[in-house]
């Protein structure tokens, strides 16, 4: 089948804790900063790019895998004039903590942030563009692809946790922001003007907007449309339509929530929807 620019969603029943996504050609692909709630790991087939987490700029290319812990706000796009294709897998945290915690990797199974945001390691890089190969074609039971996700995750986490960031941190401090956040997320359907939030919590809209984006790299706003967003995205991938899922997570204008929708996921909701099986390209992680 003929490589295309759109991107390739796949899921499947059998493995509920994974969504892998194949860009092949991804020069006309941007994203605004987002999060996900998710940990998330891509891995750079071709072409250069600056990839922002959290505070933190990394210059990636060919070769490089990326990881994005859990509502961590990161944006990764070309260099101009770049070639661009990747492949970024997110899994259930829930899931992945599990097995980490099964093996010893994590003291509890709650969740446990990973390390480095960036690994340049040709033996990991490898394995895991052979998983999600393996994933994307029908060679493998449902069985098999579950053991080998398992396994070629664990290699890769240990690799990151012995690859120290000097600004990498080790521990969140408790932050009244976050009782901000909460509320937002609880509350993301409802437009209530961020100055009655602000008075709610006892701040001015002034430092409130500043000290907000200056810990969640995300205005308050930005922050619940991006919630918006996730939910959107579960609501889709059961199939729902995108007229239902736009009314259901707060859009009331059709265009607005598939502008919005773009920005942060980087492709509209009928390509996200729809997932398949079988890539369209077997050789993608040889380029």
């Amino acid at each position: 089948m003929k490589p295309t620019t759109h991107p390739l969603f796949w899921r499947d029943e059998g493995l509920p804790f994974v969504e892998l996504r194949q860009v092949l050609d991804g020069r006309l692909v941007s994203y605004a900063p987002h999060s996900h709630e998710t940990w998330s790991i891509g891995a750079i087939l071709n072409g250069q790019s600056e990839f922002v987490c959290a505070d933190r700029l990394h210059a990636v290319e060919q070769g490089h895998l990326v990881v994005m812990n859990p509502q961590v706000v990161h944006a990764c796009n070309p260099k101009q004039d770049s070639p661009w294709a990747y492949y970024m897998m997110h899994l259930d945290k829930d899931w992945l903590a599990a097995q980490l915690f099964a093996e010893g990797h994590i003291p509890s199974p709650e969740w446990h942030d990973s390390q480095a945001d960036t690994l340049l390691a040709p033996e990991y890089f490898s394995s895991f563009v052979e998983l999600c190969q393996q994933l994307m074609s029908n060679r493998l039971s449902v069985t098999e692809k579950v053991d080998l996700t398992r396994l070629t995750l664990l290699r890769i986490w240990s690799e990151l946790q012995s690859t120290k960031m000097a600004s990498c941190p080790t521990q969140l401090q408790a932050n009244p922001l976050y009782d901000v956040a909460d509320y937002l997320n609880l509350n993301c359907f409802d437009d209530t003007p961020i100055a009655q939030i602000s008075a709610q919590f006892g701040y001015s809209t002034g430092y409130l907007m500043r000290a907000f984006r200056r810990h969640f790299n995300l205005t308050p706003h930005a922050y619940r449309l991006n919630r918006r967003i996730q939910l959107g995205q579960t609501a889709l991938k059961q199939g729902r339509s995108i007229v239902d899922v736009a009314h259901e997570v707060g859009f009331n204008d059709q265009a607005h929530f598939q502008r919005t929708f773009k920005q942060r996921v980087a492709a509209t909701p009928d390509q996200y929807r729809r997932a398949v099986l079988k890539p369209y390209s077997q050789t993608a992680g040889s380029q």
